[in-house]
C-alpha cells in the first residue's frame, strides 16, 4: 500500500509542476493535468487510511495534500460568494451551444428554443456562444449590438458575442492550421471600455468535436483508431500555440478585459495558467462546488471559463449542469468595475 502512495505521490507533484512547463516539452506528460482532481482524491484517501492506522505514512500524504491546497480552490469551492447587487452590476454569460443541437446529438425537439428561452430567463447583459449556427434562427432580439464570425465550407460553425452595451471595435485571431479561433469586442459601458474575447481552444477529441463533422466517415475513423495519448498530446502542443496568441494580443489591450469561453483543458494546465495571467477566474471567486462545465459521465469536468480583469469586482458566479441541451453547460457571472 505504501509502494503505490508513492508512486501516486510522485505522479501527485509532477501534476503540480506541469502547469508551469509548456507542454511542447513534455506533452505525454501534460495528460496528467486531467487528472489531477483524482490524485488528490486518492491522495486524500490515503491520508485517511494511514490516519485511521496511525502510522507515519500519514505525512506523505499529509505533505501531498498540502502542497497541492492551492489547486484545490479550482476543483472544488467549499463556499460561494453572492453579493448584494448594485447598478453598477453587469452580468456575463459563456455558453457552447454544440450548433444547437443541428446533428441531433440530444435526442430532444426545440433545444435552440429551450437555449432561447434560458438566455432570456437569465438574462445576461453580454452573452458569448461558441459553435454558434444560424441554422437554429433564435430570435435573440433583446441584443442591439452584436458581433459574429463564421467558417468552415461544409458546416458553418464559429463564435458570437451578443451586447446590450455599444460595440466600438471588433475583430478576431487566427489560429494556424486550426478551426478553432477567438473573436473580441470592445464594448462602452457608461464612461468605461471592456474587451471581450470569447475563445473556443482546440479540441483534445476525447469525443467528436463539432468541426469533425466537416470530415468525412473513413477520416473520422483513422482517426478514432489512433492513440488516446497521442492525440491529447497533440492537441495540447496546439492549445499552447493558440494560448500564446491570445496571450500577446491581450498584452497589448488598453482596455479592462473579460476572458469567456471554452479552452478545452482543465484549470490545472499550462493553458489555463498562460490565458488567465493576472486575470482572476471567476468561479474561484465566487462559484461553488465542483463548478462542473462539461458533461462527462462520470466526472466533474471543468474546461469553460470566465476570466474577469483584476480591477473588476466579481460578485457572483453560477453554473447550470441540470440544463442539458449541450454537452457543455453556460456559466454565469456578475461583475462590477470597481
Amino acid at each position: 500500500m505504501f509502494f503505490f502512495n508513492i508512486v501516486l505521490a510522485v505522479l501527485t507533484f509532477i501534476a503540480y509542476v506541469l502547469p508551469f512547463l509548456a507542454p511542447k516539452w513534455f506533452p505525454i506528460f501534460s495528460v496528467l493535468t486531467l487528472i489531477l482532481p483524482l490524485f488528490l482524491i486518492l491522495n486524500a484517501l490515503f491520508f485517511v487510511y494511514w490516519l485511521l492506522q496511525f502510522k507515519r505514512q500519514v505525512f506523505l500524504s499529509a505533505l501531498a495534500l498540502l502542497a497541492g491546497i492551492t489547486f484545490i480552490n479550482k476543483f472544488y469551492k467549499f463556499s460561494s460568494n453572492d453579493l448584494p447587487e448594485s447598478d453598477n452590476d453587469f452580468v456575463v454569460m459563456s455558453y457552447n451551444v454544440r450548433l444547437f443541437n443541428l446533428f441531433e446529438w440530444l435526442p430532444k425537439e426545440d433545444v435552440a428554443r429551450e437555449i432561447q428561452t434560458f438566455i432570456n430567463e437569465k438574462n445576461p447583459d453580454i452573452l458569448c456562444i461558441q459553435e454558434f449556427s444560424y441554422a437554429a434562427d433564435i430570435d435573440l432580439k433583446v441584443y442591439p449590438h452584436r458581433y459574429i464570425f463564421m467558417q468552415g465550407n461544409k458546416i458553418r460553425t464559429g463564435q458570437a458575442i451578443y451586447s446590450k452595451f455599444p460595440i466600438i471595435e471588433e475583430g478576431n485571431l487566427v489560429f494556424p492550421n486550426s478551426n478553432n479561433n477567438v473573436i473580441f469586442a470592445d464594448i462602452k459601458k457608461g464612461k468605461d471600455v471592456i474587451r471581450i474575447y470569447n475563445m473556443h481552444l482546440q479540441s483534445i477529441k476525447i469525443s467528436p468535436d463539432v468541426n469533425e463533422m466537416s470530415e468525412n466517415v473513413d477520416e473520422i475513423n483513422q482517426e478514432k483508431s489512433t492513440m488516446v495519448l497521442r492525440r491529447i498530446s497533440r492537441a495540447f502542443r496546439k492549445q499552447q500555440q493558440q494560448a500564446e496568441i491570445i496571450k500577446v494580443h491581450k498584452a497589448n489591450c488598453p482596455h479592462p478585459i473579460i476572458i469567456c469561453g471554452d479552452m478545452n483543458n482543465s484549470a490545472f494546465s499550462y493553458v489555463y495558467r498562460s490565458i488567465k495571467g493576472n486575470l482572476n477566474d471567476t468561479f474561484e471567486e465566487a462559484g461553488s462546488g465542483f463548478g462542473k462545465t462539461y458533461n462527462f459521465r462520470y466526472y466533474p469536468g471543468r474546461i469553460d471559463y470566465i476570466f474577469a480583469d483584476s480591477g473588476m469586482k466579481v460578485k457572483s458566479f453560477e453554473n447550470f449542469p441540470d440544463f442539458v441541451n449541450s454537452d457543455h453547460f453556460p456559466i454565469m457571472t456578475r461583475l462590477a468595475i470597481e
